[in-house]
Formats: structure tokens, sequence, C-alpha cells
């Protein structure tokens, strides 16, 4: 691992136990990462899922509970990118969840990434990436390390500059790209080379939030008033229709097409978290469009995803997964799985959220504390399982 000038942190060998373990983790026992790559490769997917003070983990094929460990009241939940491990983020950064395997069961680890308030978990390239909003730090890793380890792999630390919620991704040849912001708000985005040489920068995305990456690299930023696109060493800003306020705030992307889909909000002001549009951006074209969905078809953050065909799939408040044309905004299709549901009163509260592995999606109830495997190319429900609690956040192994 490189140590460079602008990017120094430096490089640090974290070892187990080098981190706190907590008190609200206590009794969960403790696994220390060091699968196999081929055990990894014959463990198939894992569902995790938080709870109020706890995760569970279920078999991707048969939803048969596996593991149910305690946590903090609220976690989020993010893919390691190992196939293996989640990132959980705690009050003390972002804490290992072992998802198991065939011969071991489920375990939270005392394995910790420090990070004060930690927030987006970035995968790209075989990187994990670790962001720190109270620092505005970032931490790299190779993915794989964390299962060949058997500690917290070597990682390399990129200091921020001033703290902000914001988010960092590493591409293939080393350039790194992260928000820039401080505690009044946040204003785009800089590119820079593996030396720390600055590439390029923007400060034309106000409220830069989330990112995605597209085919060819192509990585695209939400802001407040479109889109920012870094595209070959160079930013290229996307006006949204709606001014001075058209918010994009998560970017769902397939690194197969060059077209991606976001989630859109055109009042500053409503009330709620359902929206009832979305931005259609493409990468090649440099282009950004946003459409209206059918009446009655609304939906929050957690419930779009990119799937079969490269095609956009929306879980709506009528209770059916949406399939959309990212190319035209068309919906094509609707598989009807849940119950129809309300949008939630606070971002965090549990509200139905979709995560798709392959052709299988996996759509939360919390209404009925259920989980739901669903075949996407034909929109049948594969199975159904029935929790003792009720699911929040969700996360694949793979």
């Amino acid at each position: 691992m490189r140590t460079l000038p602008l990017r120094r942190a430096g490089v640090l060998a974290l070892a187990v136990g080098a981190t706190v373990g907590l008190a609200a983790c206590a009794g969960t026992g403790s696994a220390t990462p060091g699968s196999s790559a081929s055990a990894v490769a014959e463990t198939g997917t894992r569902v995790a899922l938080s709870y109020p003070g706890g995760i569970v983990v279920l078999d991707g094929d048969t939803l048969e509970v596996l593991g149910d460990v305690d946590s903090e009241e609220f976690t989020r939940l993010n893919p390691a990118g190992d196939g293996r491990h989640i990132m959980v983020t705690t009050s003390a950064g972002f804490q290992v969840l072992d998802a198991g395997s065939a011969d071991a069961a489920p375990a939270l680890t005392d394995l910790v990434f420090p990070a004060e308030k930690a927030g987006h978990v970035v995968v790209h390239g075989g990187k994990t990436v670790l962001y720190a909003d109270g620092t505005s730090d970032t931490t790299v890793f190779d993915s794989a390390a964390l299962s060949a380890s058997t500690g917290l792999p070597t990682v390399e630390t990129i200091p921020g500059v001033e703290a902000h919620h914001g988010v960092s991704i590493v591409l293939e040849d080393g350039t790194f790209l992260t928000t820039v912001g401080n505690a009044d708000g946040r204003t785009g985005v800089v590119a820079k080379d593996p030396s720390g040489r600055t590439l390029a920068e923007s400060a034309d995305c106000p409220g830069v939030h989330g990112e995605g990456t597209a085919k060819d690299e192509v990585v695209v930023f939400g802001c407040e008033n479109g889109a920012l696109v870094y595209d070959d060493g160079a930013f290229t800003k996307l006006t949204a229709p709606d001014q001075p306020y058209g918010r994009m705030g998560n970017a769902y992307v397939s690194e197969t097409s060059p077209l991606v889909i976001g989630d859109y909000k055109d009042d500053r002001d409503a009330e709620g978290y359902l929206l009832h549009r979305v931005a259609l951006i493409d990468t090649q074209a440099k282009t950004q469009a946003v459409v209206d969905l059918p009446e009655g078809v609304e939906y929050t953050f957690r419930d779009i995803a990119r799937g079969p065909g490269d095609r956009g799939y929306i879980l709506a408040t009528d209770g059916s997964i949406h399939v959309i044309d990212p190319a035209t905004g068309a919906v094509t299709e609707a598989f009807p799985v849940i119950d129809a549901w309300e949008g939630p009163v606070e971002w965090q509260d549990a509200h139905p959220a979709i995560k798709v592995s392959g052709d299988v999606a996996y759509v939360t109830e919390p209404a009925k504390n259920a989980v739901h495997a669903v075949d996407l190319t034909t929109g049948e429900v594969l199975t159904t399982a029935t929790l003792k609690v009720t699911p929040n956040e969700i996360a694949l192994t793979r």
C-alpha cells in the first residue's frame, strides 16, 4: 500500500482488539474474519436485517434465520464488499458483522473501523471506502482483505478538510473523489490523483449527496439542483428541470449501463418522505430528464434498485414492484408483492425496502414483520419469512 504526500494519513495496520467493544453488543460473541476465498464463494447470499437493538441474518435461498445478534438501537447496514461481511454503523464507527458460512454462525465481531459519525460505505473496483462525517476522513482497504485477514486489514486513511455529511470513492486507476463541504453545507466534489494532485473540482453541486458509478467508471453525484457527472478527468453539471430546487439525493446504477436512475424531489418544503418522480441520467450523452410515475406510485430512497436487464425496480406504496425502463422512464410491468403502505414519519422509521442480488429481490414488509424473496424475471414470490422482530435496514452480502 502506498504512502503518498497529500494522501499520507497514513497507512495503518489495525489489529483485533485495537478498537473498543460496544456495551450494546455484549453477549453477542465474537468472530474473526479469516475465511478463505473458496469458503466465501460457496456461501450464498446472506440477508442482514436491522431491528431496534439487534440484527438478524437470513439465508438468501430459504430465508431461514441463521443468526440474531444484539446491537445498538438504530444501526445502518451496508455490504462490506467481500461477499461475507456487513458494515454496521455504530457510535464507535463501522463495526464488522460476519454473516457466517456453512461452518460458522453469524456474529457481530469485535472489529471496528474507528470513525466519528460513521456515514457512507462505497464498494467499487475491489476497494471498500468508509466515510466519517465527523471528521471527513476517508478509510480505504482492499475488500477481499477483510475475509483474508485474521483482524482488520491494512487501511489507507485520507484526511478530510472540513467535517460534513459526505462520501468518497476510489476509481480503479487510484483517482480519489470526495465531496466538499463544512458545517454550513455541502457544495461540490473534488477529484485527486494518487499523489494528491487535484485533477478537477466543481463547486456547482449544492447539497451534494450520494454517488453511483455507471458503465466505464463514470461517477454521478446528486445535487439540490441537478446532478454532477465525473468522466475522464472532468466534471459536467446537469441542471434539473425544476429550479431553484430539483434534488437528486441517491443514484441507482448498474456498472454495465450508462443509464442512471435517481430519486427526485421537486418541493423543498414538502412534508414526508414519499416521492413520485424519478431522475433519468444518460452518462454518455450527459443529459438528465425527470419523469412522473403513474398515479398512486410513490416511494422512498429505500425503494429503488437495479436488476435484470439493467432495468430499474421500484417498490411502491401500492405494494407492487414496478419495472422501469431507465432510458424512457416507462413502467413496463408491475408485480404485486406486499400490502399497500404509507410513508414514514421520520426517514429512520421502519418502512418497506428492496435490495437485489442477481435476479432475486429481497423485499421487507415491516407491517407484517416479513421479508419476501421475489424472482424479478417472473414476478413470482419465491419465499416468505415471518420474523419475531420488525425489520428496518437491509443489506446483502452479495
